[in-house]
């Protein structure tokens, strides 16, 4: 899977239209996404078809970002699936700078998340499958 990049915007209308207008003028294909805002704050996670042109885009708008590699889990998909995943992770010491939810199918669900420590991270989710 492609890099995760996660995207600070301000909370106001047009943010998101700018960027994705910045991505599609360079032809960059967006794969998956996500992202919102809460007060002034905003954010956007993404994997795109073209992690280079991506990042040259995030560089030439000044955008504040956090790129990282996209790592799968499947977990079951019932109540406290994420927390117990979520709960591995923090005691493990690894913060999540961002994660999305990829799809369910039968009694699984799918997710990729960007972290700080993804050595660390990478046997946990693994594992949580």
């Amino acid at each position: 899977m492609a890099n995760q990049f996660v995207v600070q915007l301000k909370n106001e209308p047009g943010a998101m239209a700018v960027l994705a207008e910045s991505l599609a003028a360079r032809g960059v294909d967006l794969r998956a996404i996500g992202g919102g805002g809460i007060g002034g704050a905003g954010h956007v996670i993404m994997t795109t078809a073209d992690d280079d042109a991506t990042r040259h885009v995030l560089d030439e708008g000044a955008y504040v970002y956090v790129e990282g590699e996209s790592i799968l889990a499947e977990v079951d998909d019932r109540p406290g699936g994420m927390a117990r995943l979520s709960r591995a992770l923090a005691d493990a010491g690894v913060n999540i700078y961002g994660h999305l939810f990829l799809g369910r199918w039968g009694d699984r669900a799918m997710f990729a998340f960007v972290v700080d420590r993804p050595d660390v991270a990478r046997p946990i989710l693994e594992r949580k499958g």
